[in-house]
């Protein structure tokens, strides 16, 4: 059976597509996005397989 490890970041609108790709490129999925504390700020969940 697969074990996940979690993370969640915050995501700065201006840096997007940067933020994704550097969690990407560590092998984290995106999971969701979700609204954050305030209107300018949103909220990435990330998953990836633990390692053993």
């Amino acid at each position: 059976m697969t074990k996940w490890e979690y993370a969640t970041v915050p995501l700065l609108v201006h840096a997007t597509k940067q933020i994704l790709d550097n969690w990407g490129t560590d092998g984290w999925e995106l999971v969701a996005v979700v609204p954050g504390p305030n209107p300018e700020q949103l909220v990435a969940y990330f998953k990836r397989p633990k390692e053993a």
